[in-house]
C-alpha cells in the first residue's frame, strides 16, 4: 500500500493545456474518486500517475518515491480500463495469471494466486471460460482480478463501469466497495457519474477544465460546495440557481426568490442563490411566491415538480413528498424556500457565507 502525492502537474496537447497545475494528496488506503465532466482532464491525470502519459511539469510520488522517470511497469500500480482489455484467446485463469507468468513465477504459484483472487471476486467457477462466454459484469471482474493478482500498491480505475447497464452498475459499485474494505489498498477511481463518486469515495476531487475545484468527503462537497460548479455538478436533481440583484443602500438585499440576504454579505455585485430541490416546497398560491408548474416527473422513489416564478426566470426543480397529490402542469402554486439551506455565489462562482 502507498500514499500518492501530486505536485504542480501540467499537461499540454499542442496549444491546449489540459491540466493546469494539479496539487493533491491521497492517503495510504484511501478510496479517492476523480469526478467531472468529459474533457476536464481526470483520465489524463490517472494515466500520468500510471506512467502511460508523459508529464510536462510537476511530480508524482507513490509511497514516498518520485516516479516521474520510472517505467509504468515498475511503479507498483495496476490499472483497470473501461474496455476490459482481456485477451480473447485466453481463458479467465490465463488472463488473470498472465502478468505473473511474464514475471517468471512458477505455474503452481500462479495457479494458487489466481485461485485466491477468483474466490475474492466470486468467479472461481468461470476460470476455464473465455471472455466471449462472459457477461459484461463478469468480464469486469476478470479485469479487476488481473489487477489484484499483482498485489499493487495502488489501484487505478478509469470509468470501469460505464459499459454496464444501470442495474449491473449498482451491483458492481457494491462489489468495489466490498473489495476496498477487504484489501485496504489505495484506490483512485475516475468517473463522470456523480452517483458513483458519492457512493464509492472516501474523498472526492471535483475537476473542471483542467483544475481541481474542490476536494472533500461526499457529504462535505454536497453540503458545503466551494463553487457554483461543484454545487451544480453534485446532486440529483441538480441544484436550482436564481439571480440576486446587486446591493443598493444599507438595507437587506432581496433575491427575486423572496429570500432576504443581509447587506453584510461580502459582495456588492450580482449574486446567485442556490437551493436544492429538497429544500423547496409547494404551498397554496397565497402562502408562498407565485409560480406556475410546467412539468411533473415520476421517478419511482421521488416525484419532481418543475415550476417557474416568471417567464424570464429559470425552471426550478422541487422534490415533492411521495404521499402528496402532485399538481398538474399549468397549475398556479406557491413556492416556499427553506432559507437556512440556501447557498450564495459571487459573480465568479465562488461560494459566500449566506
Amino acid at each position: 500500500m502507498a500514499e500518492v502525492r501530486l505536485r504542480g502537474l501540467r499537461k499540454r496537447y499542442g496549444g491546449v493545456e489540459v491540466l493546469k497545475g494539479i496539487d493533491l494528496d491521497i492517503a495510504d488506503g484511501e478510496f479517492t474518486v476523480f469526478v467531472g465532466p468529459s474533457g476536464c482532464g481526470k483520465s489524463t491525470l490517472l494515466r500520468m500517475i500510471a506512467g502511460l502519459e508523459d508529464i510536462d511539469a510537476g511530480e508524482v510520488h507513490i509511497g514516498g518515491r518520485s516516479v516521474g522517470a520510472v517505467d509504468a511497469s515498475q511503479r507498483g500500480v495496476a490499472m483497470v480500463f473501461q474496455s476490459y482489455a482481456l485477451y480473447p484467446h485466453m481463458t479467465v485463469e490465463q488472463n488473470m495469471g498472465f502478468a505473473l507468468k511474464m514475471a517468471g513465477q512458477s505455474k503452481a504459484a500462479v495457479r494458487e494466486r489466481v485461485g485466491q483472487v477468483a474466490e475474492i471476486l466470486r468467479i472461481g467457477h468461470l476460470l476455464q471460460r473465455r471472455p466471449r462466454e462472459l457477461s459484461g459484469g463478469q468480464r469486469q471482474r476478470v479485469a479487476i482480478g488481473r489487477a489484484i493478482v499483482r498485489r499493487p500498491a495502488v489501484f487505478l480505475f478509469d470509468e470501469p463501469l460505464s459499459n454496464l447497464d444501470s442495474a449491473l452498475r449498482v451491483q458492481m459499485r457494491l462489489e468495489l466497495a466490498r473489495l476496498h474494505r477487504e484489501l485496504g489498498t489505495t484506490m483512485i477511481y475516475v468517473t463522470h457519474d456523480q452517483v458513483e463518486a458519492m457512493t464509492l469515495g472516501d474523498r472526492i476531487a471535483v475537476f473542471n477544465a483542467g483544475r481541481v475545484e474542490q476536494v472533500g468527503s461526499p457529504l462535505d462537497l454536497f453540503e458545503r460546495p466551494a463553487s457554483r460548479f461543484v454545487a451544480g455538478f453534485l446532486g440529483t436533481p441538480t441544484m436550482n440557481f436564481l439571480p440576486v440583484p446587486a446591493a443598493g443602500g444599507d438595507g437587506p438585499r432581496l433575491a427575486q426568490a423572496g429570500v432576504a440576504i443581509p447587506a453584510a454579505v461580502p459582495s456588492s455585485g450580482p449574486l446567485t442563490l442556490g437551493v436544492r430541490a429538497s429544500h423547496l416546497s409547494l404551498v397554496a398560491p397565497a402562502e408562498g411566491l407565485p409560480a406556475r408548474v410546467e412539468l411533473i416527473e415520476h421517478l419511482g422513489d421521488m416525484v419532481i415538480a418543475h415550476a417557474r416564478l416568471a417567464a424570464d426566470q429559470p425552471l426550478l426543480a422541487i422534490r415533492l413528498p411521495l404521499d402528496a397529490r402532485p399538481p398538474r402542469p399549468g397549475d398556479a402554486v406557491g413556492l416556499r424556500i427553506q432559507s437556512d439551506r440556501i447557498h450564495l455565489f459571487d459573480a465568479e462562482g465562488r461560494a459566500l457565507a449566506a
